[in-house]
């Protein structure tokens, strides 16, 4: 059963030929099982979940299901679930117990999907490698020495490892791509707006997007039925016309021009990424795609442009952390600043700190036109580059990581790394402009 798509436990229950009472069970003992090992949960709910599964059996007996009534899937800790702690991965916000739903949570809830639990996430969603976490690093079910991706790095291993058929996931640099592929899944941005934030806590709030991780395209695309739409609590939300995602799973591909950025197999990419994407080119040519060479010149100034705005913008979201309303309070301290100063020095980890204090750093005063506004310049010469290949190509194709995945702390040490060399290709580039 474990086995089993969305679409599978889809069609088995509509037929009823199984329940989702039985479908629960059978994740949730898996999760028991598996779980201690691998730490894709930080919360699990037996009781609610199955309480959830009753009434979703009740819904196809009536014949009021909808196609996800009764499929289990799990929520990222980012998205606040009414009466479900909502840790974002942190101390900051290790017993905080969301007091409504994320629109992400209702509209899977006015469906009837079951919430198996809350995945763990490296913290606020800072990290590619779910090591940051306050609730200790997740394990590629692959291989338990290496990591699983991030920062929807619980979500991905909870598919892998067969605890759950398809989860929700975020992406703000890269967060539900990159642990999708580290662990063999399909997962997906969508275009940003088209999936409500409101409920989804803040990292970096121009970036963040919600999506659909899961097994398959197909699985994905139901998932997307559910979570995308219009939403007034969102004021970035596209008032787009509903759409069916699973229309054109299946129509041929003969025709399409897949574009091929040269920038995307340059030095550093991985000799057996190379072969497998070389071997999905002669796939797809077979079925009758075009590929195109394309063109991304700034390609290499994403990085840096990437780790000026995402923690700028998390400075300002992540100051509402103060232990006055919610979440952690520091238990001794002298006055209010010294309450402000230890909540936030014992709350958030250590890799939040570093990206806080670049953020603030960036756009104080003296800095915020040098680094700030030079990084959005660039981040719309990068959106143009994209434009320009579009117009010669359909879609654009490339490894969704540079190497398959890391050994633990490996890639934690990596990215601290990157994170502290950021500042240089922006000098290089400003002492250009100016000179």
């Amino acid at each position: 059963m474990q086995d089993w798509s969305i679409k599978e436990l889809s069609s088995l229950l509509r037929e009823k030929k199984t329940s989702s009472v039985e479908i629960t069970t059978d994740y949730l003992a898996s999760i028991k099982k598996k779980n201690p090992e691998i730490n894709a949960f930080i919360t699990v709910d037996e009781d609610r979940s199955i309480a959830q599964a009753k009434l979703a059996d009740e819904r196809i007996q009536k014949g009021e299901g909808d196609v996800l009534t009764g499929v289990p899937i799990a929520q990222k800790d980012i998205f606040c679930a009414e009466d479900w702690l909502t840790t974002c991965g942190s101390k900051m916000l290790h017993n905080f117990v969301a007091p409504y739903d994320a629109t992400v949570v209702k509209k899977f809830n006015e469906v009837g999907a079951i919430n198996l639990g809350k995945t763990n996430m490296d913290e606020f969603a800072m990290g590619s490698s779910n090591e940051t976490s306050y609730f200790g690093a997740v394990k590629n079910p692959w291989d338990l020495t290496r990591v699983p991706g991030g920062s929807s790095g619980g979500s991905a291993a909870a598919i892998a490892a067969r605890m759950c058929p398809g989860a929700t996931a975020t992406d703000t640099g890269g967060s539900i791509r990159q642990p999708a592929s580290l662990c063999g899944l399909t997962g997906l941005k969508p275009t940003y707006g088209l999936v409500s934030r409101y409920g989804m806590i803040a990292f970096a709030s121009s970036l963040d997007q919600a999506g659909p991780m899961a097994k398959s395209s197909e699985d994905c695309a139901m998932m997307m039925n559910v979570m995308a739409g219009f939403d007034p609590k969102d004021s970035t939300s596209i008032d787009h016309q509903k759409e069916d995602y699973t229309k054109n799973i299946d129509r041929p591909i003969e025709g399409l021009k897949i574009g091929l950025p040269k920038e995307y197999f340059a030095e550093g990419l991985d000799g057996d990424v190379a072969k497998l994407i070389d071997a999905a080119i002669d796939q797809y040519k077979k079925l009758g795609a075009t590929i195109v060479d394309v063109s991304l010149p700034n390609t290499n100034l994403s990085i840096p442009v990437y780790y000026v705005l995402a923690p700028a913008e998390a400075s300002s979201n992540l100051s509402r952390y103060d232990g006055v309303r919610y979440g952690h309070r520091t238990s001794q301290y002298d006055d209010l600043m010294d309450m402000y100063s230890k909540t936030r020095q014992e709350g958030f980890g250590e890799e939040v700190k570093r990206r806080i204090l670049i953020g603030t750093y960036v756009l104080s005063a003296g800095y915020y036109d040098a680094y700030y506004l030079k990084a959005q310049q660039i981040r719309h010469l990068i959106s143009e580059d994209f434009k320009k290949a579009f117009q010669l190509c359909n879609v654009i194709m490339g490894p969704t990581a540079p190497s398959t995945a890391s050994k633990q702390m490996k890639k934690l040490m990596i990215q601290s790394q990157c994170i502290c060399k950021i500042f240089i290709p922006l000098r290089l580039i400003l002492q250009d402009s100016q000179g």
